[in-house]
This record gives structure tokens, sequence and C-alpha cells, in this order.
């Protein structure tokens, strides 16, 4: 009885390694793969320790921190759905209720209630620390786009109308970050013929 906590947390700990194997449409820096979800969630976690000083307003940065390392969590059962794709986008927020529910229904009921709530928040993107989570979760794609010379925004042929939707609240958690996306990754894409119009 006494290890049956850390029985359900050591059981979480295996379950959320499966994240490794959720493939994103992101290509790595230098293009020569995709990154997975867990890959996404450590480099835009990272981004935000290191950026912290442009969000829009006072931050909790562990909370930060704690939303992107398991925003994508869900997405074991639910399955990466592309940005761009609005039929995937269509049904994705059913797909990851129940997927939440499962995955961190692993956890001791408290830790179990006090993840889920965090996602919940992350997703609900009404809190300082939300918008900021979700500034990076946008701006870390793009940025690897960018980087990639925008492989995958040719292959996919993704029309600026598209990014600029998708990134439409990117701005509430940091203006500063959405004008250097626009600036430095979008509008020299765009120039490019990367992006089409």
């Amino acid at each position: 009885m006494q290890n049956e906590r850390l029985d359900r947390q050591v059981d979480f700990c295996r379950e959320i390694d499966k994240e490794k194997f959720i493939k994103r449409e992101t290509y790595v820096t230098g293009a020569t793969r995709m990154e997975n979800d867990a890959e996404h969630a450590w480099h835009a976690a990272l981004m935000a320790i290191i950026l912290k000083e442009y969000a829009s307003e006072e931050i909790d940065i562990l909370k930060v921190v704690t939303m992107l390392l398991i925003h994508d969590i869900v997405e074991i059962d639910a399955g990466d759905a592309y940005a761009y794709d609005e039929a995937a986008q269509a049904t994705q927020g059913e797909r990851e209720k129940r997927a939440a529910d499962r995955i961190f229904g692993i956890l001791p009921e408290d830790q179990a209630r006090e993840m889920k709530e965090m996602w919940e928040e992350f997703e609900a993107r009404e809190t300082a620390e939300s918008k900021f989570a979700h500034t990076l979760d946008n701006f870390q794609p793009v940025m690897l786009n960018a980087a990639t010379d925008g492989r995958r925004w040719i292959e996919r042929d993704v029309k600026l109308e598209k990014i600029l939707k998708r990134n439409e609240i990117t701005a509430e958690g940091s203006k500063r970050l959405w004008d250097y996306s626009l600036e430095n990754f979008i509008k020299p894409n765009v120039e490019k013929g990367r992006i089409r119009k």
C-alpha cells in the first residue's frame, strides 16, 4: 500500500515517454528530420526561460515552463494535428480532452487534478502564463520553419493568411516576440516566395 502513490507516479513517467514517438510537422534546424512532441515541448520550455523578459505581463515562469512541458502530452492518444489542417483541428479538442482524462488520471488524485488544471489553463488562454506559453508554442515552429528556408511551408503550400490566422493571439503573450517573428521569420519568407500570399 505504501508504494501505491509512487507506483502511479512511475506509471505516469513511463507513459509520457510515448510523447517522444509523436511526430510533428516541423523540421528540426538543418531540415534533416521532423521534430517530435517531446523535443518541441523541451525547446519551447527552455525558450520561455530565455525569453521571459519579453512577456506582456508579469508571469510565474515555473508555471509557464510546466504548461509547455505538459501541453502536448495529450497527443500521446490524440495525435498531433497539423496547425494548418482545418479538418484535423476540428476534432482535436474533443480527442485531447479524453486523452487528458486518461493520461493525467494515471497520477495520484492530487497530482492528476493539478496537471489537468494546468493543461486546461493552457488551453483556455486567459492567464498571463497561458498567453505567454502560447506565444512560445507558436513562435518556436515559425522560427524553425524560417531556419529551414521555409521547407515545410513550401511542401504544404501554406499561405500567409493561414500563418497570420494561426498567430492572431501570439501578440497577447508577447507583442515583442510576435513583431520579431513577423519581421524576421515571416516577411522574409514571403519576399522569397516560400510563403505564398
